[in-house]
Parts: structure tokens; sequence; C-alpha cells
């Protein structure tokens, strides 16, 4: 599935609920099912910065797709990064690099989010831009 695919399968997830807290919700479900990141990974190495609650993210290469995953010491913040990681992983680094995120407009998380959790979730799209960036240099090496 592409990057575009994803983003709008997320869109009509959240077209289903009218009321904001019905998404609020969502996003705490969709926390929940954060896969579980491995201990291993919860070092300050891996942690975000620009967050207010504490955010791990790793990444690896596999088969020419980076495999991202995360976790949080908050739910929301789990919920937002599984919305990500759904969108970007699996994907090619140039794809990572390239995309607008438009989805995070067309939900309505911009104008929804409070300004520090809107930052989080601006450091943990940069991190993951960041990891593409490394990983498709090394790819050109």
């Amino acid at each position: 599935m592409t990057i575009k695919e994803k983003e709008n399968k997320i869109i009509e997830e959240f077209n289903l609920f009218d009321d904001w807290m019905d998404k609020y919700n969502y996003l705490i479900e969709l926390g929940k099912t954060l896969p579980i990141i491995d201990e291993k990974f919860k070092t300050d190495q891996y942690l975000i910065s620009g967050c207010q609650s504490r955010v791990w993210l790793s990444a690896e290469m596999e088969n020419g797709k980076i495999v991202f995953k995360a976790d949080s010491d908050a739910v929301i913040t789990k919920g937002l990064a599984n919305l990500l990681i759904r969108v970007l992983s699996n994907q090619k680094p140039e794809d990572i690099i390239d995309t607008e995120m438009n989805f995070i407009g067309q939900i309505g998380l911009k104008e929804h989010l409070s300004p520090t959790r809107s930052n989080g979730l601006s450091s943990m799209i940069k991190q993951m831009k960041l990891y593409a960036l490394v990983f498709k240099t090394k790819m050109n090496k």
C-alpha cells in the first residue's frame, strides 16, 4: 500500500466520527494497539526531543523499506505515533522523505491538538524523515 493510500484510509476512519471527543477516544484506542517496542530501544538515544511526553522511536531497514517502532508514556501520543507508523512504516526512504503528511490537516489534528502535542507530532515526523535520509544515504554509498 502506498503512503497516499494509507493516508486516505486514515482520513476515512476519522470521517466516521462527528465529534472531536470521539476522535480523541479513537486516538487513545490506537495508542493501545501500538506494537510494543523492544526494551533495548527505550534509551535516551531513541528518545525524541521536542515532545512533552517521552517518546522512543526506532527504525530498521528491511528489504529496502524502513520499519518503524515506537512507544510513549502518554496514551494519546502513542495513538499519534501509531498513525505515523501506519503511514510511513514499510515504505522506501525516498517516499518517506518526499511525503507531505497531508492527512494530519485533513483529519483535523492540526487545530485540535494542544501546542505541545502538535510540537511533539512535528518532532516525530522530523525524526522519521531523518531516519529515512540516513538510510537513503547509506543505500547510495
